[in-house]
């Protein structure tokens, strides 16, 4: 089955949803190493469609450099018959990066680009393999009548592709997987990242915005591939929105907490992230800082902007009155570390698309700033380096499960032999640069040691 490299018409023909179990107690990475050498094979796990998890590969479309990716995510079959819930069938999956925003705002070029990624890659698949929030594995497909024999074919050969048992023990001869090394911050960055966080504060206080979130980026070499990545990571620290995407042009694996935004027919909801403590393994500890990062009035203000922010661009383009967020944020653990998140809920306008969604929110406000774009000028003029994917979006379109994007944060980019992590946080008046430098590389070690790396800062600057 090969990949088909032109946009499907505009009018796709009716499907029905095809659904078969499978004899199956594999992992999903170890789902996605059968499915090696085949094209763009992909994964989701965690919280996904109502939890379990995705794998795919042989997409019968990939859209172009030179299609409108928003656009994109509308074009989508009609589905007939009934679907259970929790099932996907098939739709687009991919990534929107973060440079995408220059497509719905006038934004400067930003920082040089070390190592240069597809500004969004989306592949359209008519199957998938589906594992339910019970354990049990499912062949989906968004069937046509051109389309039976050949996916009749293809669920014979993922039957026996999966039927054989797991290999958990090294041959002899066999190499050992690729460990990266160590993911680095250069004396240079850490300094450049401290005055940025400085000059942030200075424009804040100038009254030019209100929050920016700035980034660094951690980097190591790296000859292994996304996959080896993720069933590393995903399986250790079960995030909730883990992803990977293996292409030719770049590679991801992330590990991201953060929900962009999940649509069922009108209905609408992003959960914002926006404060973040370490989190100790001592219980007590641990429940003393999440004391502290609830009261702590630096990061209420950080994630009450943040939160309105989010309520006006769904604002954008849903019924008025129906947008709506909770009082107060609650405070999650995650990976070595809390995070006060939010749940934003609204009814969209009759007659919007995703396209008009995504332009609306697009990129999410949690890893900009406020005002919006504003807060992109500053990163654009702060910050040493572009950002590729980090901070973009990540998931799927599809008839069956709607629209589901995640915050592509804590994600593992790599292209070149290169392997590069983003982490930073939300600058505000009162931030210290110092404890901004902490912050980020908290967040970073949890990832870098999920796939055998530590993090190296090398400098004499040290965090608070």
């Amino acid at each position: 089955m090969g990949v088909n490299l032109t946009l499907p018409p505009a009018t796709e023909p009716r499907v029905m949803l095809w659904r078969e179990p499978l004899r199956c107690a594999l992992s999903p990475g170890d789902v996605l190493a059968r499915l090696a050498g085949e094209p763009l094979p992909f994964a989701l796990a965690g919280s996904w469609a109502g939890g379990g998890a995705i794998v795919g590969s042989c997409p019968v479309a990939v859209a172009g450099d030179e299609n409108d990716p928003f656009a994109v995510l509308d074009r989508l079959p009609d589905l007939t018959g009934p679907a259970p819930a929790g099932a996907v069938g098939g739709g687009w999956f991919g990534w929107l990066g973060y440079r995408l925003g220059a497509r719905v705002e006038r934004l400067p070029a930003g920082p040089p680009r070390p190592v240069a990624l597809p500004e969004f890659h989306l592949a359209y698949y008519d199957h998938v393999l589906r594992r339910d929030p019970a354990g049990r594995w499912w062949f989906e497909a968004l069937a046509t009548d051109a389309r039976h024999d050949a996916l009749a074919t293809r669920l014979a050969d993922l039957r026996r592709r999966l039927a054989r048992p797991p290999d958990r023990g090294r041959r002899p001869g066999r190499p050992r997987p690729p460990t990266p090394s160590a993911l680095s911050l250069s004396r240079a960055a850490a300094i450049h990242h401290l005055e940025a966080v400085a000059d942030c504060v200075r424009r804040i206080a100038a009254g030019e915005i209100f929050q920016a979130n700035l980034c660094l980026r951690l980097d190591a070499g790296w000859d292994g591939t996304a996959g080896e990545l993720f069933r590393r990571s995903a399986e250790h620290l079960h995030p909730p929105f883990a992803a990977v995407f293996d292409t030719p042009r770049g590679s991801i694996a992330s590990l991201s907490p953060e929900l962009f935004l999940r649509r069922r027919g009108g209905l609408v909801q992003t959960g914002p992230i926006k404060g973040t403590l370490e989190r100790a393994a001592d219980p007590a500890v641990a429940a003393a800082a999440r004391r502290q990062l609830i009261d702590s009035a630096k990061d209420a203000a950080e994630h009450v902007m943040i939160v309105d922010l989010m309520r006006n661009d769904l604002g954008r383009v849903c019924a008025y009155g129906t947008v709506a967020a909770a009082r107060r944020p609650t405070a999650e653990p995650h990976p070595g570390l809390w995070h006060l998140v939010s749940e934003v809920r609204g009814t969209l306008r009759p007659g919007v698309a995703n396209a008009e969604l995504l332009r609306a929110t697009f990129p999410p406000g949690s890893v900009t700033g406020a005002p919006k774009v504003q807060a992109m000028h500053v990163i654009a003029a702060l910050e040493p380096t572009s950002r590729e994917v980090y901070t973009g979006a990540i998931g799927f379109a599809s008839p069956v499960a709607g629209l589901e994007l995640s915050v592509a944060i804590r994600t593992l980019e790599m292209h070149g032999g290169r392997l590069w992590l983003g982490a930073g946080g939300g600058i505000v008046a009162d931030s210290d640069p110092r404890r901004e430098l902490a912050e980020a590389l908290a967040k970073a070690r949890p990832i870098a040691a999920a796939v055998g790396a530590a993090v190296r800062n090398r400098s004499s600057v040290r965090a608070a």
